[in-house]
């Protein structure tokens, strides 16, 4: 009899198990990582133009240039407006040329100062590393091809443990000042993301970088440079710059010969003279036609704008 209860209680042990995988089933399947999110932005931060690194290093690995990759994190992120400075900027340019040799049909609208400026430019480039002799990254097993360069260029990029380590370096084109720079890290088992990765990734090739979905180190390149792009976002929301705003307005020339006053008027105090050519910097205070700008020596006044232009 004791045989038989201890039996019973061996069995709703097992029965009680059994009962607890399969509840817990569920749980397991809600540890698969979801598949990461572009971050998103209420307002745009300012116009951007994305531009490749002079090292090519995605030729070695059959995948397009990043420029395309970085286009659809800033498109549909809407945290900058994206200017062209790439391929389509080369046909605008072949339009406007068309334009300028008297081609284009009347009324085209196309000419001189329509080109939107860049208050920033954003550069994707991989993490530097010395070479790896022993080949485990991309420079070791293509330094022999290519001399032993490809270490230095592509030491970011691990083919064996498929892993990539890179960089987003978000500039202002007004001062050159270096507004954020954020590495990025990837590796292959970060790649869990289940059937939701193809949603993911398929939203890259109608933008021309079909190889980083559809090759192995071309998502975890891309994985990587997203967390790149999360991190910059998120720095770029703290820190709020205004490109236009933050920058002193552009430097100008004088045209005509002419004075500088202490105040925006005819009757003040002559604080120098100003020849042609001579260079004034406009601190953004304006009244009327009077500006209020600063020579090279540190003199500061008020010059009436119709005596300059900007400078070239």
């Amino acid at each position: 009899m004791a045989q038989f209860k201890q039996a019973r209680i061996l069995v709703a042990s097992a029965v009680l198990t059994a009962i607890g995988i399969a509840v817990g089933s569920p749980a397991v399947a809600a540890d698969k990582k979801a598949p990461p999110e572009i971050p998103k932005c209420d307002k745009k931060v300012g116009t951007l133009a994305v531009t490749e690194p002079e090292n090519k290093w995605w030729v070695q690995l059959n995948l397009e240039s990043p420029e395309a990759l970085i286009k659809v994190f800033v498109q549909q992120s809407g945290c900058f407006t994206l200017v062209d400075r790439g391929k389509g900027l080369a046909a605008a340019q072949a339009e406007r040329a068309l334009a300028g040799g008297g081609e284009l049909r009347g009324g085209s609208n196309v000419g001189k100062g329509q080109i939107k400026a860049a208050d920033y430019v954003l550069i994707p480039d991989i993490v530097n590393k010395n070479a790896n002799s022993g080949g485990k990254n991309v420079g070791g097993l293509l330094g022999g091809m290519l001399g032993g360069v490809a270490g230095a260029v592509m030491g970011g990029i691990s083919l064996k443990s498929k892993t990539a380590d890179v960089v987003l370096t978000l500039t202002d084109v007004r001062s050159t000042e270096q507004v954020s720079l954020q590495q990025g890290h990837s590796k292959k088992t970060d790649l869990g993301w289940g059937a939701g990765g193809g949603a993911f990734f398929g939203g890259f090739a109608a933008a021309g970088a079909s190889s980083y979905a559809n090759t192995e180190i071309g998502q975890v390149v891309t994985a990587a440079y997203l967390d790149a792009y999360i991190k910059l976002v998120n720095d770029v929301k703290q820190i709020q710059p205004d490109a236009k705003a933050n920058n002193v307005s552009q430097s100008v020339t004088m045209a005509k010969p002419g004075k500088m006053y202490d105040k925006p008027d005819l009757k003040g105090k002559v604080v120098r003279d100003l020849d042609p050519g001579m260079t004034l910097y406009p601190s953004g205070e304006k009244e009327g036609i009077w500006w209020k700008a600063s020579d090279e020596l540190g003199n500061e006044g008020w010059v009436p704008s119709t005596l300059f232009q900007l400078a070239k």
